[in-house]
């Protein structure tokens, strides 16, 4: 007689991942709405409150059909961890499994997924010498120079834009030898860490559009944000006068409204520089997806389908869909 595998009694949560533009939110949602469900952000850029538009946060008739956390809940002024979110994404998850609902962790954020299923690793301190000479190095460089320098599973994660977190990971590399992820990953192995795998059990399911599917959808999101007022929204957001190295000031999209209305580039240039860099990120999620397990790997599903939400698939990718979901509940 066989034996039968032993209970795992933790509570369920789905991972939903995917990059820029696939179609997450309204898949999420979907599965809310048949699972009864509460969709958690797990967007690093869909927690600033300014940034309704430009980050395609769900819309307030969609926050209606299911429960909806972490969106637009953080002033633009004040840059948020991933330890911040880390204890802000398993509050939200004990409030929806106490009212009998199933977290749904949405977004396109993979060191948050990973601050989740793996846990935070403790960062051995970086010599103040050595934090001088990468802003130093920042300084002769940019940003987009030292990016290129860092070890390249840490550089998938990272915009080569984005300043503060380019100069962060060069400090850890160049101060322990060992890069920002492989800590992240390997830390609760190497040493203390601060906050180990979190009592769940997950499972996840990965968006791996077309890529030619991926790029018209960027364009024609870009587009409709436009036309519903992106640049309104940009123009308040730079109004607040905020340190340009905020993560919020460089949302995709924001740098580049930000300089067509300062005269720098025109509506089209700043459009087609917009799009290029949404298609060149959504490059840099897929190589850290493709290296990354979001759960065990059996528990891991990956879909290709072109995106456009649960309505526009397949039918019968559909019911894949559900039904993965099902037997994970």
């Amino acid at each position: 007689m066989t034996q039968s595998s032993p209970r795992d009694d933790r509570p369920a949560a789905l991972l939903l991942a995917g990059p820029t533009a696939s179609g997450k939110s309204a898949l999420a949602l979907a599965i809310a709405e048949r699972f009864g469900g509460t969709v958690i952000n797990a967007d690093s850029m869909q927690l600033y409150a300014e940034l309704r538009l430009l980050t395609a946060r769900p819309t307030p008739e969609e926050v209606a059909r299911a429960p909806h956390r972490l969106y637009g809940v953080r002033p633009a002024a004040e840059a948020a961890s991933v330890a911040w979110w880390r204890e802000a994404a398993l509050a939200a998850m004990a409030e929806a499994h106490a009212a009998g609902r199933l977290p749904i962790l949405c977004g396109g954020t993979g060191l948050y997924f990973l601050s989740l299923t793996e846990g935070l690793s403790a960062l051995p301190p970086v010599p103040p010498e050595v934090r001088a000479a990468a802003r130093a190095l920042l300084a002769e460089l940019g940003a987009p120079a030292l990016h290129a320098r860092l070890d390249p599973e840490t550089a998938a994660t990272l915009r080569p834009g984005d300043s503060q977190r380019v100069t962060r990971a060069w400090e850890v590399l160049t101060g322990t030898g060992q890069g920002l992820v492989a800590w992240q990953r390997q830390g609760a192995h190497t040493g203390p860490a601060q906050a180990g795998p979190t009592p769940w059990r997950f499972a996840a399911i990965r968006l791996d559009p077309p890529r030619d599917a991926l790029r018209a959808a960027i364009a024609a999101r870009f587009d409709a944000m436009l036309a519903g007022g992106a640049l309104e929204e940009v123009r308040a957001l730079g109004a607040l006068g905020l340190d340009p190295a905020l993560p919020a000031m460089r949302a995709h999209g924001v740098p580049e409204l930000l300089a067509q209305l300062a005269g720098r580039l025109t509506p089209a240039a700043a459009r087609e520089r917009a799009v290029l860099h949404t298609e060149q990120y959504t490059k840099r999620q897929a190589t850290w997806f493709r290296h990354h397990a979001l759960a065990a790997p059996p528990d891991t599903h990956i879909i290709h389908a072109r995106m456009g939400g649960l309505a526009q698939f397949q039918e019968s990718t559909a019911a894949e869909i559900f039904a993965f979901v099902e037997s994970r509940r």
